[in-house]
């Protein structure tokens, strides 16, 4: 367990880095720019896709009967 000293180190510790993060929301600057995905991204991502469910299409095919085919 920890004891006395380190319970309060910890808060302490705690405290300080609450304080700079609001410190740092405080100023109006954003931490991060959030981007949006770009079109070749977002290609990539429904290739992906595309591409297990061919997979599961083709296993599926392979043992007609028992695995269904999903939607």
């Amino acid at each position: 367990m920890m004891g006395l000293m380190g319970s309060e180190q910890l808060e302490s510790l705690v405290e300080a880095i609450k304080t700079k993060v609001m410190g740092k929301k405080g100023k109006g600057k954003k931490p991060y720019v959030k981007m949006d995905k770009s079109a070749s991204v977002k290609v990539e991502i429904r290739s992906r896709r595309a591409r297990r469910l061919i997979d599961k299409t083709l296993k599926a095919a392979d043992r007609p009967g028992k695995i269904s085919v999903p939607p």
